[in-house]
């Protein structure tokens, strides 16, 4: 009989531990795949936009008055898991993979430039190639490369897969592949404004994410090359490319990898101008951008924002992690260092 006891003793605390630890399994699980419940609450507040710092550029100027409202954001920047699933249950295809209309093209280049060869309309993208030795930072053509069949889901090109890096941020994705997505699962791309204010963490004239101390102070903050660009990335922070999302401390806001990893979509059309024609109003609220895009090195161009940085961002180079940087690129293009985050709002 104590003997029997015993047996049903030991077999009831197996049968506790292994409802525990399934639970937890199951928790844990939830917690990693189920990205779309990871949204924190940004509280809105007033706050000067811009820069007039050491290290800005000329589009970050002049600073003006800002107010948004409460929305949520993401914790993270949307995965090639929750992508994948987006396409299994959608059939969606991306500005990558598709065909390139020479039509399309054509309305954003100069009226002089003759049709390109269909072999260079065939679906691909930009893939980010390191140098082999030094070379001038002013010709990004010698780092990009357009290859054929590079995609969301094959990120160097053909050969390559996203099979052991579900957990990394997609990329190769267009604007309007964001959008697509962003709508999928009931939400929208952050306004720029929403944006730089999430990204301070609620820090007053916070130059990075986590405040004022230097990026390239360890142990590492973020994602970015360390070494010299493009040809050196000695990989302090323990990546070539893109990294696991959350693999770096959050901001104040609980918000993961706003500084480097990749470029982050935003809903506003880019205008460099667009912060004098701000200043114009004493004060901005919950702004969503200019009327028209303007770029004038490429006029024709219809581009969107991007911020937060890169994996390939460098002080040397673009100090894209700032929380004031800006950059932007076509609405159609993507590029192996550009993805996203989604918002909502919060009434």
């Amino acid at each position: 009989m104590a003997s029997n006891l015993k047996y049903f003793i030991i077999l009831l605390t197996l049968i506790v531990i292994l409802f525990f630890y399934q639970n937890f399994v199951l928790n844990n699980k939830i917690s990693i795949n189920d990205y779309s419940q990871n949204m924190v609450l940004i509280p809105g507040g007033k706050y000067f936009m811009g820069s007039s710092g050491p290290e800005d550029y000329s589009n970050e100027r002049p600073v003006h008055k800002m107010v948004v409202d409460s929305f949520f954001m993401d914790k993270y920047e949307v995965t090639n898991y929750q992508f994948l699933e987006f396409v299994n249950q959608t059939g969606y295809i991306t500005t990558a993979e598709k065909i390139i209309s020479w039509d399309d093209m054509k309305k954003q280049l100069p009226t002089n430039i003759s049709k390109l060869p269909d072999s260079l309309l065939e679906p691909g993208s930009l893939v980010f190639e390191a140098s082999k030795y030094p070379i001038p930072l002013n010709d990004e053509s010698r780092w990009w490369k357009w290859k054929k069949g590079a995609s969301w889901k094959k990120p160097f090109g053909n050969n390559s897969s996203i099979k052991n890096i579900m957990d990394h941020p997609v990329v190769h994705i267009s604007w309007d592949d964001a959008v697509a997505y962003s709508e999928w699962v009931g939400k929208r791309l952050p306004t720029e404004a929403e944006w730089e204010w999430a990204a301070s963490g609620g820090i007053r004239d916070a130059l990075y994410p986590w405040g004022n101390e230097s990026i390239n102070k360890e142990p590492m903050k973020a994602n970015f090359w360390q070494g010299h660009f493009p040809y050196l990335n000695i990989k302090k922070d323990g990546f070539n490319f893109t990294a696991p999302i959350g693999s770096y401390l959050p901001n104040e806001y609980g918000l993961f990898d706003m500084a480097g990893n990749v470029w982050e979509w935003c809903f506003d059309y880019y205008n460099e101008k667009s912060y004098f024609l701000d200043r114009n109003e004493e004060i901005c609220i919950n702004p969503k951008g200019p009327d028209k895009p303007f770029d004038s090195n490429e006029p024709f161009a219809i581009k969107r924002v991007l911020r937060g940085g890169s994996f390939l961002c460098n002080d040397s180079y673009c100090s894209g992690y700032r929380v004031t940087r800006r950059m932007s690129s076509s609405q159609d293009t993507g590029l192996s260092h550009t993805g996203f985050r989604c918002v909502k709002d919060s009434k």
